[in-house]
């Protein structure tokens, strides 16, 4: 492709992105195929010879689109969101165009260093500690994601706990101890797997009400597995859980960990994004205690996939635990210790400039731009949980400080209710106006409302809200009529059985009766005389 090909195409790209952005409200939410069907439109076969541009188009048209799930539709709700912006597909337009290969500061200084500076905005948009910044003794880097980010933060946090012992002689699993809450991500127990420690060193530490971490149960976990001869290694404390946004209070879990020599690493893959609007950084209070930190700009912050935030406190952990250089990767300025390569930051060598984007998003939204788009959530999330807590059919089942609503509807006693819900949940997401999603809080299904598509407005919410109730009211209905139904049948059979039982009865008695002899008049019989003398008794 010429660059005069590429410019007429690009353009033909571009005005197809804008012109599926303006319709992306026609399309059912959910994809409504079935297993196997986008493959069934494909050729069994590779081209051989290329194909006009025109074909590839209008096959985005044919087969993509019917198999795409639009997670920038209005009516998504579901999971959380991963929302995209036009200055982050720009962004990432021109990154693809440069083709930068950034593993090291000598490969394309401006990847390196872009990056750097980016970091280190965003540490101060968060209100992050100034030790998470280049400038102190730790630092920033754009990650693939926060799985990838609790991995990395686990290493670095076994090579600390082993003072370097696992760079030579990998780790020790029957000692190694890392601790999370039952909130907390499943990717952090898939890090200890990866690390090599095995799904044994997870102490799951018990949770309050709220479904946040208890600090005094955790400081009971550590002291009783130090006197046990174990090496506590990481607490995973979790801002925002996946299912409810359940927040894990840092400022006590800190000094805690703190005591014990542990490190503290702080998964706020969701929520912690919020932090960039003053009235809500306070959910994060105790920040300062952490030893690493993790953000998806990705998810509710106008950049696409992938861009996840992390920083560490102590960086020479973090390369400790992932430094390698062959030789064919030195230069003189890596050997002067003059810079930063990233390779030493994460598990790949190879890395793609995603600093671009979120440039791109900063320059054009500006911090009063982001700001603004988290606030207009969080208060649609705080008018649908209004809206749920004056209605009997729902209760509100966790706390809700950000853009996460969890619903339990209210079912009648004859009714399942974990069935109830689901079903509930499959008729509104078949229907194609919204999507949502489940969890499980206290042992029951419960509906998940996340709030955070750059296209959804407050008439968006009450149109699911509507659909909702309406739904609802339906299956209860619904549910109502065939329990009576049941009931009828129930006391159809009942009195069935009491006609057919009293039927046997008469039967019974009736045989009975025949059964019996005739009743015989007794015979006359004279009375014998008394033998009586008075000289008897004399």
């Amino acid at each position: 492709m010429t660059p005069e090909q590429f410019r007429q195409h690009g353009h033909e790209v571009v005005d197809w992105i804008a012109d599926y952005w303006s319709r992306i409200g026609e399309f059912p939410v959910r994809s409504q195929v079935s297993p196997g069907d986008v493959r069934a439109t494909l050729p069994t076969q590779a081209p051989e010879q290329g194909e006009p541009f025109s074909a590839v188009l209008a096959d985005l048209e044919r087969v993509v689109l019917p198999g795409t799930t639009h997670w920038q539709h209005p009516g998504f709700f579901g999971y959380f969101p991963a929302n995209t912006s036009g200055p982050s597909v720009l962004g990432d337009l021109v990154s693809a165009g440069l083709g930068v290969q950034g593993m090291s500061w000598v490969t394309s200084p401006a990847a390196t260093e872009l990056e750097q500076h980016v970091m280190d905005w965003f540490a101060d948009l968060l209100g992050l500690p100034a030790s998470f910044r280049s400038t102190g003794t730790g630092g920033g880097v754009v990650q693939d994601s926060s799985s990838g980010a609790n991995l990395v933060a686990l290493l670095a946090a076994l090579h600390r706990a082993s003072t370097g012992a696992t760079v030579r002689h990998g780790v020790d699993p029957d000692r190694a101890t890392v601790y999370v809450s039952a909130e907390t991500h499943s990717s952090m127990e898939k890090a200890v797997r990866i690390a090599g420690l095995g799904s044994d060193a997870v102490r799951i530490v018990e949770v309050d009400g709220d479904l946040a971490m208890r600090p005094a149960a955790l400081a009971a976990r550590l002291e009783r597995d130090v006197a046990r001869g174990f090496t506590p290694v990481l607490v995973c404390a979790t801002v925002g859980t996946t299912s409810t946004t359940a927040i894990d209070p840092l400022a006590e879990l800190g000094p805690i960990c703190q005591k014990y020599g542990v490190w503290l690493h702080v998964d706020a893959a969701y929520a912690g994004v919020s932090g960039i609007v003053p009235e809500l950084r306070e959910l994060q209070a105790g920040v300062e205690w952490a030893d690493s930190y993790t953000t998806d700009a990705h998810k509710w912050l106008l950049t696409g996939f992938d861009a996840t935030l992390f920083w560490v406190a102590d960086r020479a952990a973090l390369t400790g635990a992932l430094a390698i250089l062959p030789e064919y990767l030195r230069n003189a300025a890596t050997d002067a210790g003059a810079v930063v390569d990233f390779r030493d930051w994460q598990v790949p060598l190879g890395r793609r400039f995603r600093a671009l984007k979120l440039w791109f998003v900063l320059r054009w939204y500006g911090a009063e731009g982001l700001r603004a788009h988290i606030r207009s959530h969080v208060a649609m999330a705080q008018q649908l949980a209004a809206w749920a807590d004056a209605d009997e059919r729902f209760d509100v089942v966790a706390p809700h400080p950000l853009a996460l609503v969890c619903l339990r509807p209210r079912w009648s006693d004859e009714v399942d209710a974990d069935v109830a819900t689901m079903t509930l949940l499959e008729r509104l997401n078949d229907g194609g106006e919204v999507f949502l999603t489940h969890t499980n809080v206290g042992g029951r299904a419960v509906l998940r409302v996340a709030i955070g598509s750059p296209a959804t407005t407050p008439a968006h919410v009450e149109r699911m809200w509507a659909l909702l109730r309406e739904n609802h009211e339906f299956l209860a209905t619904d549910f109502a009529a065939a329990a009576a139904e049941l009931e009828a049948e129930r006391e159809a059979q009942r009195t069935a059985a009491r006609e057919a039982a009293e039927r046997t009865i008469s039967e019974a008695e009736a045989e009975t009766a025949a059964a019996e002899p005739a009743d015989v008049e007794p015979a006359d019989v004279e009375p014998a005389e008394e033998s009586f003398s008075p000289s008897a008794t004399g």
